[in-house]
């Protein structure tokens, strides 16, 4: 009686074996790496909610293939040591098929080199061009490219007559990033750099450096940085009287900065993905269908507006499921149909990738976009 026994919960403890065994291997993992708390937390939070809110949607409706997604989404804190050591934590413990992020520039650079040797997709989140020039076999990005950014200031200036700049940029990876292609692109467009001048992601006062380009002969200024640094340089410039018109970086592109910025604000124009003016675009744009169903979904979700740096998790989710649906479930799989995908009507514009481009976005991806009674309107 007693080996009967034995034997009947040997075989009903097979069976839940086997069940858990085929549910687990139904999940597909996808790690995420985000800057929740820490300097960055402004990109990292929306992008933490929107892949999990996404995730959440897709599993609803069956999943990729019949097969329901798990994020696994861990907090890097806008530091890029940890964020390696979270990255070696997905890919070796947690045996994700891919991973979205970082947030930043820095973090990314410092996690290609661990996507790369255990060859494991990389959508980054960040914007500094050299994450994918030169192009990086497992490595992807969302975010607009600075370069393009940049392209879309400087024709504006162009256009109207403006030939003398000043340029403040941040000290870090992003601001780097945008400092070199300010300088690569400015003779291009006829443009040339009086002031050169930084300033430290923690500082709390630019005045000395403000102080430097009122005396000087800019017709303009360019601040490149994230969030609170272009807050502050906003509320410096107007404590200083300057009239000159300030354009900030896409890296502040968001209600926050004009939150931070209050009345300063206004009047500050720069390059932006169409989200933030998404009810304003036509029809017509291929992007707006997405557009519209991000912001009203993080709207419903979060009761805020859905921000251009939560659209960059937003875009890797969807890349991701487009490899999926297409290709299969393994890291190489994936890799190959993310470097396939072609005219993917996204948040931060129209995505092809191919071999040879890993960013997947043209300049039109941008608009340029000014505060307005503290709201964003487009610049015609």
């Amino acid at each position: 009686m007693m080996t009967k026994r034995l034997r009947l919960l040997s075989a009903v403890l097979m069976v839940l074996f086997c069940c858990n065994a085929a549910l687990a291997a139904s999940t597909i993992k996808i790690g995420a790496l985000f800057s929740v708390t820490g300097p960055a937390a402004f990109l990292g939070e929306p992008e933490r909610n929107t892949a999990q809110m996404l995730v959440n949607e897709i599993n609803k409706a069956g999943g990729v293939k019949g097969q329901k997604l798990e994020l696994v989404a861990y907090d890097t804190g806008g530091d890029a040591t940890k964020a390696v050591q979270l990255a070696t934590k997905l890919i070796k413990d947690d045996k994700v098929a891919a991973i979205i992020g970082p947030s930043t520039t820095g973090e990314s650079m410092a996690v290609i080199p661990v996507a790369e040797k255990d060859q494991v997709p990389l959508i980054s989140c960040a914007a500094g061009i050299k994450i994918t020039e030169p192009v990086k076999k497992w490595v992807f990005k969302t975010a607009q490219n600075d370069t393009l950014a940049v392209a879309r200031i400087f024709e504006y200036l162009q256009k109207h007559k403006v030939s003398k700049v000043a340029i403040l940029t941040v000290s870090d990876g992003f601001g780097a990033s945008g400092r070199e292609q300010l300088k690569a692109q400015a003779g291009k467009y006829g443009i040339q750099i009086l002031i050169d001048d930084t300033f430290g992601p923690k500082d709390t006062d630019m005045t000395a450096q403000l102080t430097k380009i009122r005396g000087s002969q800019a017709q303009a200024i360019i601040c490149w940085g994230t969030n609170p640094g272009p807050a502050i340089v906003a509320k410096n410039a107007r404590q200083l009287g300057i009239k000159i018109p300030l354009y900030m970086s896409h890296g502040v592109s968001s209600k926050k900065f004009i939150e931070l910025a209050g009345n300063a604000a206004e009047g500050i124009r720069l390059p932006s993905g169409k989200v933030i003016v998404a009810d304003l675009l036509p029809k017509s744009d291929p992007q707006r269908k997405s557009l519209m169903a991000f912001v009203q979904d993080y709207q419903k979700h979060y009761k805020v507006e859905g921000d251009h740096f939560g659209g960059h998790a937003w875009d890797a989710v969807m890349l991701l499921k487009g490899a999926i649906e297409r290709g299969g479930t393994t890291p190489a799989t994936i890799r190959d149909q993310l470097e396939k995908t072609k005219n993917y009507h996204g948040i931060g514009g129209t995505f092809t990738y191919s071999p040879a481009d890993h960013a997947g976005l043209t300049k039109d991806a941008f608009v340029l976009v000014e505060v307005k009674n503290k709201d964003w309107v487009l610049v015609k």
